[in-house]
């Protein structure tokens, strides 16, 4: 029997919070501070072996799709592995759907992100009728009297799973059903149909939707063609008398990553659902709940590369090659610092956005928001793809095989760069809104002026951005560029006045600096990388 030697210990019974300063120093800084011990315990639990279990379990027993029961009855259900549920349970339990709801306090959204990211780093896809869920709230209060009977439902710590009608449980789950085939992001190409029944707001809902996201939910925000055109409505999937709503599903995806989640097709035949808002005006009725999703795709995208890099530092700590070990080796201390870089810059974007959602009541903050929200989306979601590829690569062969968490992470890392739209999706929003809201690009630029005088590289990016800005020729053609240097010149300013000076340092000089290179590892030599190394390697 031979002796296995050189492999590094499994990254097991640490804190996730506690091992990641840009975090801790985020929520404090975004006066979250009262959240403290509850991402702590979150952190706790998320490092222990019996989490993570769960996540890879969630993933290797994928929901199961039940059309009809055994005597022949419809009833459209879909079975979860008890490790799913135990991740809801967690989920649920810390308000990680409601926290900003239920405590609506200073920094509840900076706190409620902070969590989100800590536990999503077990496993990514019980995220998606959590964020769903968290989103709702904002749609729903559109009209007072169903956000009156459906927020308490909502907003409970109760994770209460199963179809029955919602006054008879002590929690419910919210989803949304927008696109159809012939459109996708373009929703205003929907066919669905929405005929009123006479009786206050209640229609009768006919057609198809190509993706339905957690179909397992409660109730969804489905967008039809009402008669006074394209409306948002409220679809239960259990009528108040106990009758299954006419919501079926056609089959479950069989998707490249977010295995663990049931994303369906799906056909209403006649489904009773209530309007949501002013009929003609869905797609500004929904757009508050997907801004809320679009914060979790950026939050999401950022547990990933934190995870990643977790990984990879712990890895590299415990493994040599050629007499030293890979943590040691100077080019390999380049990758990694480089791949820690960018993770702290996208934390704390992360939460500096959060932040801002947490001070919309203010003109200048919600002009930044408004703008920031899709600059960071289109920017983050990509970078982690690339993030968690390096960082498989660390790892080497051990970490393209399955037993690793990286295939997971990688296969998850694409899917927040499409949900809630495209690259492209976002980097036109992003010129619809400096169209629209010219305060939106002044607030964006006064936040990034705000570094003024600290770097010199960063001064005459900030100066080449504001003349990119200002030049509409073939502005949509050149918007990825555009957004790209929105994205990394903010970054810049947050990381100079917020990170810590090392990382700062090598943010700049390798993405600011026109020598920077082009492939993670390729950072300017210096004693401080070791150190940027150390500050992202989890303890245990």
């Amino acid at each position: 029997m031979h002796e296995v030697t050189n492999q590094p210990p499994p990254l097991v019974n640490y804190n996730l919070f506690e091992s990641d300063p840009p975090l801790r120093e985020s929520l404090e800084r975004e006066g979250a501070w009262w959240a403290h011990h509850m991402v702590h315990e979150l952190g706790q639990l998320a490092g222990t072996e019996e989490a993570i279990a769960w996540g890879f379990q969630a993933n290797s027993n994928p929901p199961q799709l039940h059309t009809h029961d055994r005597f022949g009855n419809r009833i459209d259900e879909v079975e979860f592995h008890p490790a799913w549920h135990r991740l809801m349970e967690v989920a649920i339990g810390h308000g990680l759907h409601a926290l900003p709801w239920r405590e609506p306090r200073p920094g509840a959204h900076a706190a409620r992100a902070a969590a989100f990211y800590v536990w999503s780093q077990v496993e990514g896809g019980h995220g998606c009728p959590v964020s769903m869920t968290y989103a709702s709230i904002p749609a729903l209060r559109k009209q007072p009297e169903l956000a009156a009977r459906w927020e308490p439902l909502i907003t409970t710590l109760d994770y209460d799973p199963g179809l029955r009608p919602a006054a008879s449980k002590r929690g419910a789950l919210v989803g949304m059903a927008m696109t159809e085939k012939q459109g996708g992001s373009d929703v205003r190409a929907n066919t669905t149909r929405a005929v009123p029944t006479g009786a206050d707001s209640a229609h009768l809902l006919t057609g198809h939707k190509w993706f339905c996201s957690a179909p397992m939910c409660d109730a969804f925000l489905v967008l039809a063609q009402a008669p006074g055109g394209l409306s948002c409505f409220l679809l239960p999937r259990v009528l108040d008398d106990g009758e299954r709503n006419r919501f079926q599903i056609q089959r479950l995806k069989d998707k490249l990553g977010n295995r663990s989640n049931a994303s369906a097709e799906i056909e209403l035949d006649g489904a009773w659902a209530v309007m949501v808002g002013e009929e003609g005006r869905g797609v500004r009725t929904i757009i508050d709940m997907v801004n809320h999703t679009r914060l979790d795709c950026v939050i999401g995208s950022a547990a990933l590369m934190r995870q990643a890099v977790a990984q990879a530092t712990h890895h590299t700590a415990h493994r040599s090659a050629f007499g030293r070990l890979l943590s040691e080796q100077p080019l390999m201390v380049n990758v990694l610092a480089d791949l820690a870089v960018e993770s702290e810059a996208t934390t704390v974007l992360m939460m500096r956005l959060a932040g801002a959602f947490d001070r919309a009541s203010d003109p200048e903050q919600a002009a930044f928001k408004r703008l920031t929200l899709a600059v960071a989306k289109y920017w983050t979601c990509k970078r982690a793809i690339a993030v968690v590829s390096e960082a498989l690569e660390c790892h080497g062969g051990n970490g393209y095989v399955e037993e690793s968490i990286m295939p997971r992470l990688y296969r998850e890392a694409p899917l927040n760069s499409i949900w809630e739209g495209s690259g492209n999706v976002n980097a036109l929003d992003v010129l619809r809104a400096m169209a629209r809201e010219p305060e939106a690009v002044t607030a964006f630029v006064d936040e990034v002026e705000e570094a003024r005088g600290s770097d010199p590289r960063l001064d005459d990016a900030v100066d080449e951005l504001k003349r990119q800005l200002s030049d509409q020729t073939d502005v949509e053609a050149r918007a990825r560029r555009v957004v790209e240097l929105m994205a990394v010149v903010l970054e810049a300013s947050l990381l100079v006045r917020h990170a810590d000076p090392a990382v700062a340092e090598a943010f700049c000089a390798s993405r600011l600096d026109s020598n920077g290179g082009r492939t993670f590892g390729t950072l300017p030599p210096s004693a401080e990388l070791a150190g940027i190394v150390r500050r992202h390697q989890p303890q245990i």
